[in-house]
């Protein structure tokens, strides 16, 4: 086996886990946003609790997407540029698919952006661009189904399904409490008042 071989292989298995794991961590962070924007909290789970875990959430999904991104780029069977990365439909593999994944990256580099200029910018222009992670995180689901190898194997098909799972359950949750509650109504037995956002 040549040393080209292996690099390739391992190449190919690090893209594939940390794609996926990104996409684990990114259902995680838009399902706290989700929860978060309610401003749910108790006496056990403080709101800050909340914020904060989503913010660390989503940077380690970034963490886990750059490398997604680089292995990418560096395994030679894709054939996948640096140009591909910020340009959707140029990849000669899977087109489609890797053009979704790369709009998704371009939103997310959007989001991420915008978040940490967010003491600069108006509330109105950041949650605009926030919002954009509704649009992220289906384009990176439909990627991970049409580009990812594992997605046709019953553990990947599980792990998707259990991503998809934790965002519709907490976007029911969001839009359920929203049309419940009424301003300044307690949300449950030991919980704070919450507004309606």
């Amino acid at each position: 086996m040549t040393v080209d071989v292996v690099t390739s292989k391992t190449d190919w298995y690090i893209m594939r886990g940390t794609g996926l794991v990104a996409l684990v961590l990114l259902s995680l962070a838009v399902g706290l946003g989700v929860v978060g924007v309610r401003h749910w909290r108790s006496p056990r789970w403080p709101g800050f609790v909340t914020g904060g875990l989503h913010r660390s959430v989503a940077l380690l999904a970034v963490c886990f997407l750059a490398v997604h991104i680089t292995t990418a780029v560096l395994d030679q069977w894709i054939g996948l540029g640096w140009v591909d990365v910020l340009v959707p439909f140029r990849s000669s593999y899977r087109p489609l698919w890797v053009g979704l994944g790369t709009v998704a990256f371009d939103i997310g580099v959007a989001v991420v952006a915008t978040s940490l200029l967010r003491g600069h910018l108006s509330r109105r222009l950041w949650r605009t661009v926030h919002w954009g992670a509704w649009l992220l995180w289906p384009l990176a689901v439909a990627h991970s189904l049409g580009a990812g190898s594992d997605s046709r194997s019953g553990w990947g098909l599980a792990v998707l399904a259990s991503c998809v799972g934790l965002v519709v359950a907490a976007a029911i949750w969001r839009f359920g409490a929203a049309g419940r509650r009424s301003v300044g109504q307690p949300v449950g037995p030991g919980e704070v008042p919450t507004r309606v956002v």
